[in-house]
């Protein structure tokens, strides 16, 4: 089976799980197999809405009934944990939208949420805003991604597999990059 055969099997199943946690590249990913016919963009952008929601209000809730269980089981994501409280007590509807745009805070941003005295019903609304606004964003970026390669390459169904592979090896050495700097910050 080819790889964009698997795309088109499991993309949307990966889609979702991937987007549960972070996502990004993978969400990147889905509108260029989109634009390329292996996927629907708008079926990109509803799973990666969904999948990016539901993985914040678990996180939210896990903040809310465990979270200093968590910080103590895992110190080391402690000060990224004030700098978002730090974040909360001055951006709270504003942060709520945009945690997801900010690297290495999205799961514990929501965990901070979850330990404040942010309202579930005001969290559920702002994080449903902000998922909608990644989705379109993000599942878009990689859908314009594929015009301009076309436009650019003329024939691009003979390249988009290594199109693809260069995607997600851009997006590996991206997300390596910003856990370097990320670890680097915890550990000062």
């Amino acid at each position: 089976m080819s790889l964009f055969g698997l795309i088109a099997d499991y993309g949307y199943v990966a889609l979702f799980f991937g987007t549960l946690l972070e996502g990004e590249t993978l969400l990147i990913l889905a509108g260029f197999a989109a634009h390329q016919g292996y996927l629907q963009l708008h079926w990109v952008i509803t799973i990666a809405l969904l999948g990016g929601f539901l993985g914040d209000q678990f996180y939210f809730w896990m903040g809310r009934w465990r979270g200093a269980w968590v910080l103590s089981r895992f110190p080391r994501l402690v000060p990224a944990f004030e700098r978002t409280n730090a974040l909360i007590e001055r951006h709270r509807e504003m942060l709520i939208v945009g945690i997801r745009f900010l690297y290495g805070l999205r799961m514990v941003g929501a965990l901070a949420f979850g330990m404040s005295t942010v309202q579930a019903g005001r969290f559920m609304l702002f994080n449903a805003l902000g998922a909608a606004i990644w989705a379109i964003g993000i599942g878009g970026a990689g859908y314009l991604f594929g015009q301009a390669m076309e436009l650019w390459l003329h024939d691009l169904k003979r390249i988009e597999e290594a199109l693809l592979f260069a995607i997600l090896l851009g997006g590996l050495v991206f997300w390596s990059w910003r856990g370097w700097v990320f670890r680097r910050k915890i550990s000062r």
